[in-house]
């Protein structure tokens, strides 16, 4: 165990041992959370928002490309809606 020193602007650095087990460079980030006793660091990775949307989409592009196609007739599919709308507010109820 390691002691670490609480610094001007509340910095703290953490020990060598700890950075390289857990591959810590400066610059990445950490969640900080109150537990029972003590604070948890749990390392975190930061995506910049429009490149996750578009990761995103990205993906459900090619979950919706291997569905199959299921042809249906607007009238059927207003059936399939109600009863979605149906069973969701007997769910909820």
């Amino acid at each position: 165990m390691a002691i670490v020193k609480v610094r001007r602007f509340a910095q703290v650095t953490l020990p060598a041992n700890l950075r390289k087990k857990l591959h810590l460079v400066e610059g990445d980030y950490l969640e900080a959370e109150a537990v029972k006793g003590g604070i948890l660091l749990k390392p975190v990775t930061v995506v910049e928002r429009e490149r996750a949307k578009k990761r995103l989409l990205d993906v459900m592009d090619r979950v919706h490309a291997r569905q199959q196609q299921k042809k249906k007739s607007p009238k059927e599919q207003e059936k399939e809606i109600a009863r979605m709308v149906k069973d969701f507010r007997r769910q909820h109820a």
